[in-house]
């Protein structure tokens, strides 16, 4: 443990930075893998598109944080929004061959 007080606080800091990214990273992850899932599995186009601004919002908030890369962030957005397009593309092909 450090001596000096400034090195003490610091360490305080760092700790509680710590935790509130371990937090963030944590709630992204959820968001994205409730995107995810409503995209395999939910029919419903409205609560996907839903769960997928969600996740963007996440997304860019761990970016400005500094939790995540913004390279990744770009990356992990523009995935989630290509996988909603083809998934929207197969809804709309299975709807009009009935």
């Amino acid at each position: 443990m450090a001596n000096i007080k400034s090195a003490k606080k610091r360490a305080r800091q760092t700790v509680k930075k710590h935790q509130k990214n371990l937090t963030r990273r944590s709630a992204l992850k959820t968001a994205v893998k409730k995107v995810l899932t409503a995209i395999t599995t939910s029919e419903d186009v409205e609560s996907t598109k839903k769960l997928l601004r969600d996740a963007e919002a996440k997304i860019a908030r761990a970016k400005s944080k500094g939790v995540i890369h913004r390279n990744t962030a770009k990356r992990k957005i523009s995935k989630l929004a290509k996988r909603f397009a083809v998934s929207q593309r197969a809804t709309a092909t299975k709807s009009s061959k009935k």
